[in-house]
């Protein structure tokens, strides 16, 4: 008998923006999906008509999409859908949820109470099999503890646990991942599928994102927002590795992958029972690892978008040089973070960079930096062979009976007006012979000034 084709949703409400436990947990979805070959549907649960907006349902599109996520059905940002079982938005099924309601009317399921209908739950033992939480029961032969529920309230709107089911079973979901705090909603869920003689999906409860402290993370914390990501200088394919590893492992050593290869090994059952915890540093540090893995054009690109803010920087690509690629490049295993690159690369665009002022503090108490910085000078201005010009440092020191490092300082921080940066080598190749001599010269007056 061939297995049914696999079928997974993410369903957010828009209600504020997507945040991190919602984006993983349609990641999860998502992979899962791709893994065997099924489709992934976006629904939108929208009947919360006081505190659903535009602009949160606008901020699940574009957080689905620059994490790479593509839908088989659902809404578009566009205004139309895709898929046989729409409409995709709740607010839309208002008459499929009354035809099925009729039905638990016909069966007696259902009976009125103070104009509202409560659903009437077979006292028994209901047992939810959960593919990451294991056996999990709750007992209803106590009504006092699990009385009856309400699945249309006395303004004729259903409730949540009643539209889910009805829509899960209209989308013919087959794998349901969602958070684990809907793990207890589950059982009832469950007889809603009796009641309907509908087969149940699977169920997967995956675990909550704490806050390094052990703390609940809430939508105010550092992290919380994906719209943030961006922004801040990540990497989508670094956002999305780093999210996906909140709760599963692959259960070995490896924490870096490309997007192909999470799909590859994606799994439930390497999802972890105990719950996440959200360590921004290993956020950054996985999109370190990301950024280093990139080609030297790929990073160019990358920060682009990031040098518009600094005056210094010329904002059109075409003014930036044909060394661009090059002077990106030369940064590039010194960022973390793609904010970080428009600090790193200013001094090459500014004939008159700042000199930091403990850099220049430290150059000064070297009482040999500003004589060496005179030879060296003067040996690059008379240099016929510039591809030996950080030869020429070694050299220069030496000759006046100094260390190599005694003059390796002084000459970055000439050349860049900074303490750190990109490797000296690559930095004097970049500027130059002409602009080298100038900036030592400018930086020789500049030090020697204070």
């Amino acid at each position: 008998m061939t297995a049914p084709e696999v079928r997974t949703r993410f369903a957010p409400s828009p209600t504020g923006y997507l945040h991190v436990g919602g984006a993983r947990t349609a990641m999860f979805n998502w992979l899962f999906a791709r893994k065997h070959g099924g489709k992934f549907i976006l629904r939108i649960e929208d009947t919360d008509k006081e505190r659903n907006t535009t602009a949160a349902r606008d901020a699940i599109f574009q957080g689905l999409d620059w994490l790479g996520m593509d839908w088989d059905e659902g809404p578009k940002a566009c205004g139309e859908s895709t898929g046989s079982y729409g409409p995709y938005y709740q607010s839309e099924r208002a008459d499929i949820y009354q035809q099925w309601f009729e039905k638990l009317v016909a069966s007696e399921r259902v009976y009125e109470d103070d104009g509202a209908w409560r659903f009437r739950f077979e006292r028994k033992l209901m047992t939810v099999q959960d593919l990451v939480c294991g056996e999990v029961s709750v007992d209803y032969t106590n009504e006092e503890i699990n009385p009856d529920m309400v699945v249309k309230r006395s303004d004729g709107s259903f409730t949540f646990h009643f539209v889910n089911v009805v829509d899960d079973i209209e989308m013919k979901l087959t794998h349901i991942i969602r958070g684990e705090d809907h793990l207890m909603n589950t059982p009832k869920h469950l007889q809603l599928f009796e009641a309907f003689g509908v087969t149940p999906p699977h169920y997967a409860h995956i675990p909550l994102i704490l806050n390094m402290d052990g703390s609940k993370m809430s939508k105010r914390d550092q992290g919380a927002a994906i719209a943030e990501y961006a922004s801040s200088g990540y990497l989508q394919k670094a956002t999305f590795n780093f999210l996906t590893l909140l709760g599963w492992s692959p259960k070995d050593d490896q924490e870096i992958f490309e997007l192909s290869e999470l799909i590859d090994i994606f799994s439930l059952e390497n999802i972890n029972r105990a719950p996440a915890k959200f360590d921004a540093d290993k956020c950054r540090w996985v999109n370190q690892q990301h950024i280093a893995k990139l080609s030297p054009t790929a990073f160019s690109q990358a920060v682009l978008p990031y040098l518009k803010s600094t005056p210094t920087i010329p904002t059109e690509e075409s003014a930036l040089g044909e060394k661009f690629e090059q002077i990106a490049s030369s940064i590039q295993e010194k960022v973390s973070l793609l904010t970080e690159a428009p600090q790193l690369l200013s001094f090459y665009y500014d004939a008159d960079y700042p000199i930091e002022e403990a850099a220049a503090q430290k150059v000064r108490k070297n009482e040999q930096a500003i004589p060496l910085l005179k030879e060296l000078a003067a040996s690059w201005q008379d240099l016929t062979d510039w591809s030996s010009a950080k030869d020429t440092i070694g050299a220069t020191a030496k000759a006046n009976q100094a260390k190599p490092g005694q003059l390796m300082f002084p000459v970055r921080v000439a050349l860049s007006g900074m303490a750190g940066g990109p490797d000296l080598g690559e930095m004097i190749q970049i500027l130059g012979q002409a602009e080298c001599v100038r900036r030592l010269e400018r930086a020789i007056t500049l030090l020697a000034a204070s």
